[in-house]
């Protein structure tokens, strides 16, 4: 894993407000932006000099790069071109990576493998059954229409990544068990599922983003198919570990990113083409339709400012992972540093 140390140029864009008088606004409200909860005045707010935050979060960094606010972050970054659990655990286990992006089973599954980390950011799609982030491949020649057709199909699924954890609680939608279905353990990484489709070594498997549109592409033809799961599945968190966590100032510049995190996704909202160019042509290289496509398929961003309907979704996931997959119990409020909870939102509310 290579980590890249960049030096902060000014850029300028257009059709918004100046990334300096979105920074300015922001530098304003310090105090505002960490209010909320109960116990976010014990959140540090003084970054010395110096310090550098170690960042997984691609998808973050290009937004703040092409709109200019990188230029306002008050910390140093090296920036990790890594996200999603696999990799960011494996980078905080190295002591390499301070903060990541990911959804909400990583934090889960680090904290079982003995790992203490904490969710300091969380970000969900308005309405998420319409803008799911995965819908459920069918392999050539299975005949799956709805979710019931699913007995005694080969699933591909991936313990401790967000697509297993779908995968169970589609089971459950389904009023399945795991014994009704034969569970392919498989990784899920890059094209591997569309792939393993094709081959037909699994029957169904969850597939997202621009891989939907180029599986039904290159295999509807001889039967390959889609079809909606019908859940949220759309949970973006950012999540750190605790002894990130305890250092005074991490724990103030990570209150800082947090705030950009979120000025940062509402400019990618507002700004779809210059983010489809800048980002999905530009460094994933895909062209100018799919781009389009996969802006399309996120819809508008959420972010709450109160954690609790959070929370219980999040309990209700590690019930279901801890009953099927014989792991302990754990408290989801204990995954969540609540001195974080209101920076976002009143980032927004204040710029």
């Amino acid at each position: 894993m290579v980590l890249a140390v960049e030096r902060f140029s000014r850029r300028r864009f257009d059709g918004f407000v100046t990334a300096f008088a979105v920074g300015l606004v922001a530098s304003f409200f310090p105090l505002i932006a960490q209010a909320g909860s109960p116990d976010a005045g014990k959140l540090p707010t003084k970054i010395p000099a110096g310090t550098v935050l170690r960042i997984g979060d691609p998808e973050t960094q290009r937004a703040l790069e092409l709109s200019g606010l990188i230029d306002q972050l008050p910390f140093e970054v090296e920036w990790a071109n890594i996200s999603g659990g696999p990799q960011t655990i494996e980078a905080f286990r190295a002591n390499a990576l301070d903060v990541g992006s990911v959804a909400d089973i990583p934090p889960i599954h680090a904290t079982w493998t003995g790992l203490k980390v904490k969710i300091i950011a969380a970000k969900f799609r308005k309405e998420p059954v319409a803008h799911p982030i995965y819908q459920l491949g069918i392999a050539p020649g299975v005949e799956v229409k709805t979710l019931a057709d699913l007995r005694g199909k080969r699933i591909a699924f991936s313990p401790g990544q967000a697509q297993g954890a779908l995968v169970l609680r589609i089971l459950q939608a389904a009023s399945l068990e795991k014994e009704d279905v034969d569970l392919i353990e498989l990784p899920s990484k890059g094209d591997a599922y569309p792939v393993a489709l094709a081959g037909k070594q699994v029957d169904v498997a969850p597939i997202s983003g621009v891989l939907i549109k180029r599986y039904l592409r290159q295999y509807g033809a001889d039967g390959a198919a889609t079809i909606p799961h019908g859940l949220r599945d759309d949970p973006a968190h950012l999540y750190a570990p605790q002894a990130v966590l305890d250092d005074p100032a991490k724990a103030a510049a990570l209150g800082e990113y947090v705030r950009y995190w979120a000025l940062a996704a509402r400019w990618v909202e507002e700004h779809p083409k210059e983010w489809i160019e800048g980002y999905y042509v530009a460094t994933q290289g895909l062209n100018t339709e799919d781009g389009q496509y996969l802006v399309n398929a996120d819809g508008r961003f959420d972010i709450p400012s109160d954690w609790n309907d959070v929370i219980v979704r999040q309990q209700a996931t590690i019930d279901l992972l801890a009953k099927e997959l014989n792991k302990p119990a754990i408290k989801a409020e204990d995954l969540f540093d609540r001195r974080f909870e209101a920076i976002a939102t009143n980032a927004l509310n204040a710029s």
